[in-house]
């Protein structure tokens, strides 16, 4: 074999040299928390509408208060407002004819789990579960199949975004949270309800009595400012 001459050489190291910073930085300059899942376009969790359209979504998260739900529909019918409700499985179980009514008012339904658990802490059989029986139960009771996932306390990891997609839901967060579960105030989530309100928020409700009691006040605001409210999918375009 003929030896290598030094050009020669010299071009075949600069070659290998090349190569591997090329190899190098393609590794360095991959995201260490990149979602990859082939196909996958709307994997993350969805915080907000369309900045553009003078609307926002009031979601409401339920797994009690029956009572306050219907009282919170009457209200929305009277200022032809719409809404998003998340509901539990083991809420939605017993409550056929609240689900129903949410739905022939024009609002639409959600999923919130089963049973309130923290997804980030389930495998990922264990995050279908959850909202595969949701999904089974509300489609037994109403014929409606859901489409958004909203995980309890919005606590989610990977393994909670990926089956969410496999199963044909988008995952959705929020953008304004009146945290109504713990500050039992009807200033504060009126407050927290329209304070620096921007096209697209979804604002995070729960069916508490004082939440009830702030919400004409938040509607008649959202309408004196031209913002109407609006479920979650007509927010962000998928209605």
């Amino acid at each position: 074999m003929k030896r290598l001459n030094d050009r020669t050489l010299n071009i075949l190291t600069s070659v290998i040299i090349v190569s591997l910073i090329i190899g190098i930085s393609a590794v360095c300059f991959i995201p260490d928390k990149a979602v990859m899942i082939a196909g996958s376009e709307n994997y993350s969790p969805i915080y907000n509408g369309n900045r553009d359209e003078p609307e926002v979504a009031l979601m409401f998260n339920v797994y009690e208060g029956t009572d306050v739900v219907n009282k919170i529909l009457d209200i929305l019918k009277k200022y032809n407002a719409k809404a998003t409700f998340f509901v539990g499985g083991c809420w939605a179980d017993d409550n056929g004819e609240t689900l129903i009514r949410i739905l022939s008012d024009g609002h639409e339904i959600g999923s919130h789990g089963y049973f309130h658990k923290d997804m980030k802490k389930l495998t990922e059989e264990q995050n279908e579960i959850e909202i595969v029986n949701t999904e089974k139960l509300v489609l037994a009771l109403t014929g409606y199949k859901m489409t958004l996932f909203a995980p309890p306390s919005g606590s989610f990891s990977n393994k909670t975004l990926k089956v969410a997609e496999k199963l044909g839901y988008k995952t959705i967060m929020w953008s304004k949270d009146t945290v109504d579960w713990r500050d039992k105030s009807v200033e504060t989530v009126y407050n927290r309800a329209t304070k620096n309100i921007q096209n697209g928020d979804f604002v995070l409700m729960h069916p508490k009595a004082h939440t009830a009691e702030a919400l004409a006040e938040i509607l008649t605001y959202y309408g004196e400012k031209g913002i109407r409210a609006v479920t979650v999918s007509e927010c962000i375009g998928m209605k």
